[in-house]
């Protein structure tokens, strides 16, 4: 019986690759930043561990905008995040 491959992604908080299931798709398109649930949404997307270290390292770092290839306002990042942290996984 062969084994069914898992997509494997890396986090751009913490550049560990995590099944792509386990992680937050955010999808950049046409100057529009958004959490992508369905993982089929339209543009470039990254990828995010649902922890909140994970998020502000890749705030600090700016490795949204940087890895979608967009430049993402302040206040625009800032929705992102607040929306992220309904997606954090409790420890």
């Amino acid at each position: 019986m062969k084994t069914k491959k898992i997509p494997m992604r890396r986090c751009v908080g913490c550049m560990e690759s995590k099944p792509k299931n386990e992680m937050i798709r955010i999808a950049g398109y046409e100057g529009e930043v958004s959490i992508d649930l369905t993982g089929k949404a339209k543009g470039r997307g990254i990828y995010l561990c649902p922890d909140k270290e994970c998020f502000q390292k890749a705030q600090k770092r700016r490795a949204i905008g940087r890895s979608l290839e967009m430049d993402i306002a302040p206040e625009q990042l800032e929705k992102l995040f607040e929306e992220l942290k309904k997606y954090e996984k409790q420890n």
